[in-house]
């Protein structure tokens, strides 16, 4: 049997997002700019711009029985993404985010998670296990409840699937189990969470992916922003790979564009170094655009941006 799907499991809510000069401080009213909705959520991010990447991509979420679900099926579909294992959950509303945008095009972002927290493994990963079976790569995010993302973590290893866990929402007190995966991809706020230390410079954030490796992960690659990504091997190997200069619009998607390329060049075998750069570039060009999914380059656009800025 071919293994040579990108298999997501993760969340997938409708974005509802306000533009700002600045955020407003507590208790503080701002009067915004534009408003519109987009699709989102982490998994169904991942899982467009894995597609648009030329991934093979499918994705075991769910939505809610509520005017959203349609439109959210329908959006994916359209991308390519196979959804065949994308659920309905009765009773419960769809994942829905608010997000705020600032001038400067950093973001703020409430989740009310609705049926991705119906997620379970009973319901939607054992029924389901046949593509874990068929994906060389498993993509997973902490947007649904955490004995779902263990089971599917536990799946994954059963069939010998490389795991890639994008640690966001990085919880308070994250176990070692959930560390304990092929990649981990923390962004600098997530790694200080996991790892109980502070980020800042080169030195300090080789210790902070160094402590997530003692925990358990095979590799870390800590996203650095504007300062690029750092790779961290098990072995003891650091890479850096340096950041793309691109006018940034909304920063929103560039996590999850990082990580869906990410997926995309392990699954075609790349090596670590040079599938952090590819998903550098992918994750500059989602800062490109406003939204999440709407932000999502494609292999060409990316093919083009590592061209144009040769390392």
């Amino acid at each position: 049997m071919a293994k040579d799907s990108i298999l997501v499991v993760g969340s997938i809510n409708m974005d509802m997002v306000v533009r700002v000069k600045e955020m407003p401080a507590p208790g503080e009213t701002v009067l915004g700019g534009g408003f519109g909705t987009t699709f989102g959520g982490k998994g169904a991010n991942q899982a467009v711009a894995a597609a648009r990447l030329g991934g093979k991509c499918r994705l075991i979420a769910a939505v809610g029985e509520d005017e959203f679900g349609p439109a959210l099926r329908e959006n994916l579909q359209k991308e390519g993404v196979d959804c065949s294992a994308l659920a309905i959950k009765h009773g419960v509303p769809s994942g829905v985010a608010m997000i705020l945008v600032d001038s400067n095009g950093e973001n703020s972002i409430v989740v009310a998670s609705g049926a991705n927290y119906r997620v379970t493994p009973d319901d939607d990963l054992f029924p389901n296990e046949h593509l874990f079976a068929e994906a060389s790569v498993v993509v997973l995010q902490l947007e649904l409840p955490l004995p779902t993302v263990r089971a599917a973590i536990e799946l994954a290893r059963r069939h010998h699937c490389q795991i890639l866990l994008d640690p966001a929402p990085a919880p308070a007190a994250m176990c070692d189990e959930l560390c304990r995966v092929d990649v981990l991809t923390p962004n600098v706020i997530e790694a200080e969470r996991i790892s109980g230390a502070r980020a800042g410079d080169e030195s300090a954030d080789k210790l902070i992916a160094s402590a997530i490796i003692q925990r358990g992960a095979k590799n870390v690659i800590l996203k650095l922003g504007g300062r690029g990504s750092l790779v961290v091997t098990a072995d003891g190997h650091f890479y850096t790979a340096p950041p793309f200069k691109v006018p940034i619009v909304d920063t929103t998607a560039a996590g999850d564009a990082f990580t869906a390329a990410l997926a995309v060049a392990m699954s075609r075998g790349d090596r670590l170094r040079d599938a952090a750069r590819f998903a550098n570039a992918a994750g500059a060009l989602a800062c490109t655009k406003l939204g999440a999914q709407t932000a999502m380059p494609t292999a060409q656009e990316v093919s083009s941006l590592l061209r144009d800025q040769p390392q």
